[in-house]
């Protein structure tokens, strides 16, 4: 059940603005139907998406050098 439960993720979705800022969305993995079913028989909800939030400082555009 843990390992199960345990794939769900939250992740942080990065979107550059136009104006050098950065919207940020922390979003939770759509549960699975095998992770559903174990959630409703166990009566748990995940909680509410967070709101999206904006960085006010400025991104940086440049390429990533490897």
């Amino acid at each position: 059940m843990l390992e199960k439960l345990g794939q769900m993720q939250m992740v942080d979705v990065h979107v550059p603005t136009n104006d050098g800022r950065e919207l940020v969305m922390s979003r939770y993995t759509e549960p699975s139907a095998e992770q559903r079913l174990l959630m409703d028989r166990l009566r748990l909800v995940l909680p509410e998406q967070p709101r999206p939030r904006i960085t006010t400082q400025q991104v940086d555009q440049s390429p990533d050098p490897m």
